[in-house]
């Protein structure tokens, strides 16, 4: 008998509230699971240059944090016809430039490890 694995169809006996006979299902065809797999590479020069339009955000699938980097960007552009946006600018732009080189310093297996299977949003 094959011990059950992820992604295996299997039913069981209930004795309590536990699993009692753990059994597979024969006969059900599971395709196989799809992983998404990022470049450091293009995740790093993606935040270089367009970092703050948040769009190696989006790349990487944090859609809130891509958000957030595109409204604060846009607020700071308007802000900055009163000078005070520009300083803002500024801040973004270190900030994204940081994440751009930690991404492209980091392995494959680390940067997949780190921000795809752990969903690490910030740095």
């Amino acid at each position: 008998m094959v011990a059950p694995a992820a992604g295996m169809s299997v039913d069981f006996e209930l004795l309590g509230e536990t699993a009692n006979n753990i059994f597979r299902i024969q006969g059900i065809q599971h395709t196989a699971s799809v992983t998404s797999t990022k470049s450091p590479i293009a995740a790093g020069l993606l935040a270089i240059f367009l970092g703050g339009l948040g769009i190696h955000k989006f790349y990487l699938g944090y859609v809130g944090p891509g958000v957030a980097l595109l409204v604060a960007s846009t607020v700071s552009f308007l802000l900055s016809f009163v000078l005070i946006g520009i300083f803002f600018l500024f801040v973004i732009g270190i900030f994204v430039l940081i994440e751009g080189i930690i991404y492209i310093t980091k392995s494959e297996a680390e940067f997949q490890r780190i921000y795809v299977d752990q969903k690490r949003a910030w740095f």
